[in-house]
């Protein structure tokens, strides 16, 4: 699971992992792209689509972590509800758990996005204004959550371990 602002690494982050590990990645911009690319224009809308691809993907994704292997989430675990989400899955499938908690700042993430937009590598474009709408609603894990967090910094330096309980 991963969770970061607009433009944090995510999907860089995910692939890296992927990757690495041999693992299977879902990506939600991938499918999200694919299914509503022309719906896709407000936060009501991609709350909207969000829900429905998380209510067909649920099932789906607890399959594979019952069968064991490895998933990458690369949906946004941005807040409490998102996040609760995902552990009702691994919980379900009885599968470990780590959360990727990209820390970037606001300034770091929006010159990511404007290059982002330039190069027109990503399913969708995003404004600063649209930037700053999504990240009021962002909510950075906190301890009492319970997840196993890795936290990652701006500078691509091997994340930091951290346990919540």
């Amino acid at each position: 699971m991963i969770c970061g602002k607009i433009a944090a690494g995510k999907s860089t982050l995910a692939a890296e992992l992927t990757a690495r590990t041999g693992s299977i990645r879902i990506s939600e911009d991938a499918w999200l792209a694919c299914l509503y690319r022309d719906e896709q224009k407000t936060l009501e809308d991609y709350v909207r689509n969000s829900r429905r691809l998380r209510e067909v993907m649920g099932d789906h994704i607890v399959t594979l972590l019952e069968a064991g292997l490895s998933v990458v989430l690369d949906f946004p675990a941005n807040t409490p509800a998102s996040r609760q989400w995902m552990r009702g899955l691994f919980e379900r499938a009885g599968a470990n758990h780590q959360l990727h908690f990209l820390d970037v700042s606001d300034d770091v993430c929006k010159a990511r996005l404007r290059a982002r937009n330039a190069a027109g590598t990503h399913a969708f474009n995003t404004s600063d204004a649209e930037f700053d709408l999504f990240t009021r609603y962002f909510v950075p894990p906190s301890r009492d959550e319970g997840f196993e967090i890795m936290f990652h910094g701006e500078s691509k330096t091997t994340p930091s371990i951290r346990f919540s309980s």
